[in-house]
């Protein structure tokens, strides 16, 4: 929790500008996927970016009930503000934590309304999550054989971890586990834990941010790092420029945005959020309703990603036992194979994308917006090339 949807969803991943230069510059993004939808992004709880408020006891009530109440909020009275898109399909996508906020806020819109007035219905179809932390236990379990499994941490490591950590009892995590646990991270002291194949950011490396640890665990392990760019003619420092362009005077101006003044300056991941009060070990319970529910899911994961793993993933949607539909299989971007995919009866696809990292949209442009193209038409993503 804590990091901005503008920050690196609009600015770095898929938004139809992209930040260059140092903060000085703006490209085009030419897989923007707001080439096929009208996209709002989100800073989400208040002290996150340019999202505030004007008690600062509520810095100290944050937690995922609270993100997801203030969410539907922002929305019910987005609607009223702009009700010419009450009509149109309505879909919630986010990567990373947001495996906790988007079936959440889902699971909120879906109860909501069931009894809603006209006026408060929200036209709501589905969602998206991608590298998305949705079960502790196995997230955790997955997350080490990813990284023994693409020869990061040792033998030894991996036995130790095995042997003194029970992935059930994550909260409650004993001496030894610990320090095993931080054998593990010193283990990703050199490369980016989000991205295993790029660059890292060397000049950002002696500089880096720490933030306060939040209480749940092993969200421990969340270490907001450096997040790079694309492996080809991209530059990994890119997370400075976004907090650079974004604290220019010009463009707060341009954007409407910051007009309190805030006494902090934006960052991408927030240093304001002090306590986390509420975090559920699992979020499969509510996307199994909302599955049975009707409503269309589709979980994508980046496999070069170490944070929130394709196999953290497999575990988790394996434990929700669920009859499958499409058995697993490549899917194809124009010639090349995009990633490999199964659907699942009643509404779940899974789908990889092949050398991306934990944020998709980055390392995978041309092949997450036909991900993202696909999901809103529901359409089979393809199994030949062409």
């Amino acid at each position: 929790p804590g990091c901005s949807s503008v920050a690196y969803g609009a600015a770095q991943e898929l938004g139809p500008f992209l930040i260059r230069s140092n903060g000085t510059r703006l490209t085009f993004n030419k897989f923007s996927w707001n080439k096929v939808a009208n996209i709002l992004f989100l800073e989400a709880p208040v002290g996150v970016g340019f999202s505030y408020t004007n008690n600062s006891h509520d810095l100290h009530k944050l937690g995922d009930q609270v993100t997801a109440a203030d969410s539907y909020t922002f929305l019910i009275n987005w609607f009223k503000r702009f009700p010419n898109f009450k009509s149109h399909d309505f879909y919630i996508a986010g990567e990373s934590y947001a495996g906790h906020y988007v079936p959440q806020l889902a699971q909120l819109i879906y109860d909501k309304n069931q009894g809603s007035s006209p006026d408060s219905y929200i036209n709501f179809k589905g969602f998206m999550i991608g590298n998305a932390a949705i079960n502790e236990p196995t997230d955790t379990l997955g997350l080490f054989d990813y990284a023994w499994s693409h020869a990061i941490i040792s033998d030894q490591l991996y036995d130790q971890i095995n042997k003194e950590c029970d992935f059930k009892q994550t909260n409650n995590l004993t001496v030894q586990c610990a320090d095993h646990m931080k054998g593990f991270m010193d283990a990703y002291a050199n490369i980016d834990m989000y991205s295993i194949y790029t660059p890292v950011c060397i000049k950002a490396l002696g500089t880096r941010r720490t933030y306060p640890k939040l209480p749940v665990a092993p969200r421990l392990l969340s270490q907001h790092g450096i997040w790079h760019m694309l492996p080809r003619g991209y530059d990994p420092c890119t997370e400075g420029y976004v907090e650079k362009y974004f604290n220019r005077e010009d463009v707060q101006s341009a954007l409407h945005a910051n007009l309190t003044k805030l006494s902090y300056p934006y960052t991408t991941c927030s240093g304001e959020i002090q306590g986390w009060n509420d975090s559920p070990d699992s979020v499969l319970p509510i996307i199994q309703k909302l599955l049975t529910a009707g409503l269309r899911i589709w979980i994508y994961s980046g496999d070069t990603d170490g944070r929130v793993p394709v196999t953290s993933t497999r575990y988790s949607i394996k434990k929700m036992g669920l009859k499958v539909k499409e058995e697993w299989r490549a899917w194809f971007h124009q010639s090349q194979v995009g990633g490999w995919v199964e659907v699942y009866e009643g509404g779940l696809t899974f789908a990889t994308v092949r050398g991306a990292g934990h944020q998709v949209p980055v390392f995978a442009p041309r092949q997450s917006l036909s991900l993202f193209t696909h999901f809103l038409s529901a359409d089979t993503l393809p199994s030949s090339r062409f």
